[in-house]
């Protein structure tokens, strides 16, 4: 996306990284320079991609639909516990369903696990409650990869951290129930039946994989998605 014929601005709160070829506002609330009117102010500019720190209030999130309904490329986050909670969190801002289901393309979900000490990795068989958390997933598992610990991780059995993923395409489908009013859980399942994986399930792949542990993939999602 990043190339010379794209007008790229982007909005934060702070401004973290130097970007070459982007064009980044620092939001400062002391002289009014807001998410909502710095987005405002760049509308002007012509841009062709938009990135907005955060949405946190209503007039944020109006301005961000309608910037996307105008042909823009509009990123930004959303404090959900899921993908799928974007929608209704929105729909608490107060924006009108029609323009969410117009406006919005897809929606990534992430947290950050801790990843199993590469240096003191050991292996042991996979217990009962285990294997069923595994299978309620319609994933198994024989081995479990843990941390014994050790001087480089301090005796954690973990070093570093990795995202766990969550991702939904919003499919005509969707914008169907959505529509509707139909309830997240109905939305959830349309979703489950179509075979999207949840956080829990990029999770539980990665416990498979060894490269991080059951305990912390339950800590930050739930098996009962």
């Amino acid at each position: 996306m990043n190339h010379p014929e794209s007008n790229i601005i982007t909005i934060e709160d702070p401004v973290e990284y130097q970007l070459e070829g982007i064009n980044q506002v620092q939001v400062n609330a002391q002289i009014g320079l807001t998410f909502a009117t710095g987005l405002r102010s760049v509308l002007r500019q012509d841009p062709n991609i938009i990135m907005v720190g955060e949405i946190r209030d209503k007039e944020t999130a109006e301005n961000s639909v309608r910037a996307a309904l105008t042909g823009h490329l509009v990123f930004s986050t959303l404090h959900t516990n899921s993908a799928i909670e974007a929608i209704p969190r929105l729909l608490d801002m107060g924006i009108e369903p029609y323009l969410i289901v117009s406006a919005l393309s897809g929606v990534v979900a992430q947290r950050l696990v801790k990843t199993i000490c590469k240096d003191c990795a050991d292996t042991r068989e996979a217990t009962p409650v285990e294997r069923e958390i595994f299978e309620r997933r319609n994933q198994t598992i024989d081995t479990i990869t843990f941390g014994r610990g050790c001087d480089v991780c301090r005796h954690t059995g973990y070093r570093g951290r990795m995202a766990i993923h969550e991702l939904i395409v919003i499919t005509e489908e969707i914008r169907q129930l959505m529509m509707n009013q139909a309830s997240i859980q109905e939305i959830k399942q349309h979703i489950k039946q179509q075979g999207i994986r949840f956080l829990v399930d990029d999770g539980l792949i990665k416990v498979k994989a060894g490269k991080t542990t059951l305990e912390e993939v339950l800590r930050v999602a739930s098996i009962n998605e």
